[in-house]
């Protein structure tokens, strides 16, 4: 199992000027901890139920460039991207250029979106949830399309119309940069993980139900034709792991995740200097979890 960390919040020792050099420790850290990927959240204010929401919060892909510029081997990636924050043909080329820029090594991660209040405060249209899913799915064949060195050519939707989807430059990563899907929705989101992503991740609430929701997702698969073991499976924990905690007590938690085919756990960032946090929980944990075997 690999591990993963996930940045959610921005108040850091040192106020807004230690923001910038304290993700460079933090990346730093995650690389020196031989750590998978690093993410951050993609809001526009914070969560009400992390924070206020008027506490700090980053733009998600400005920030992923900065983290780029600092890193050399991690994944970088949002944990996830509402589908209503950008355009679809703009989002596609924000990911090639992070792509690009970090040497083939972005990932897009995507949702429905779900946060009203920024969408209300910034004046971003927040229409239905049927209509953030039909969205998503349309989004998610104009990426496809964009990155694809073939096909310049039109895109005609219900909600998105593209005369062209050139995207130069391409992005370096091959096939294409790795789709990920949040999100546990069992006839919808799990639905759209099957027909077009390459990873998954859901929120760990029990190994009991992930499990179930894996079943679904394999039900999904066989009704499209497609092998389920060809998805990565990954987790969010948003329990808090500390300094100072047993970490053995998760990596036998975590056990049970990997036994189900999991292989990839994110773990949150916490404290005011969470780059010593990477350094004091991360990095003894890469080498445990990586012995666990995965289904």
């Amino acid at each position: 199992m690999r591990l993963g960390i996930h940045v959610i919040a921005f108040n850091v020792e040192g106020g807004t000027a230690e923001v910038g050099p304290e993700l460079a420790r933090i990346a730093q850290a995650a690389e020196a901890a031989g750590v998978g990927w690093l993410s951050v959240m993609d809001h526009y204010f914070q969560m009400e139920h992390v924070a206020p929401a008027e506490d700090p919060m980053l733009e998600g892909y400005t920030t992923l460039g900065y983290l780029a510029a600092h890193t050399s081997s991690v994944r970088l990636g949002l944990l996830v991207t509402g589908v209503t924050y950008r355009h679809p043909g703009l989002l596609a080329k924000i990911v090639s250029t992070l792509d690009v820029l970090s040497g083939g090594r972005a990932q897009l991660g995507i949702g429905a979106a779900w946060y009203e209040r920024e969408h209300r405060g910034l004046g971003v249209p927040f229409p239905p949830v049927a209509e953030r899913f039909e969205r998503l799915e349309e989004t998610l064949r104009i990426c496809l399309q964009m990155w694809d060195p073939d096909n310049n050519g039109p895109f005609q939707g219900k909600h998105y119309q593209l005369a062209e989807t050139v995207c130069s430059p391409l992005p370096l990563s091959k096939p294409r940069p790795p789709i990920l899907i949040g999100g546990g929705g069992e006839r919808k989101t799990l639905r759209l993980v099957a027909k077009y992503a390459d990873m998954c991740n859901l929120f760990a609430t029990s190994p009991e139900e992930v499990g179930r929701k894996l079943d679904i997702l394999r039900q999904h698969c066989d009704e499209v034709g497609r092998d389920e073991a060809s998805i990565r499976k990954t987790i969010l924990y948003t329990t808090p792991v500390q300094i100072g905690d047993d970490l053995d007590t998760f990596v036998a938690e975590m056990a049970s995740y990997a036994k189900l085919g999991v292989d990839a756990v994110m773990l949150i960032a916490r404290g005011e200097r969470p780059s010593a946090w990477v350094e004091q929980v991360a990095a003894p944990l890469v080498p445990k979890l990586a012995e666990l075997p995965t289904a």
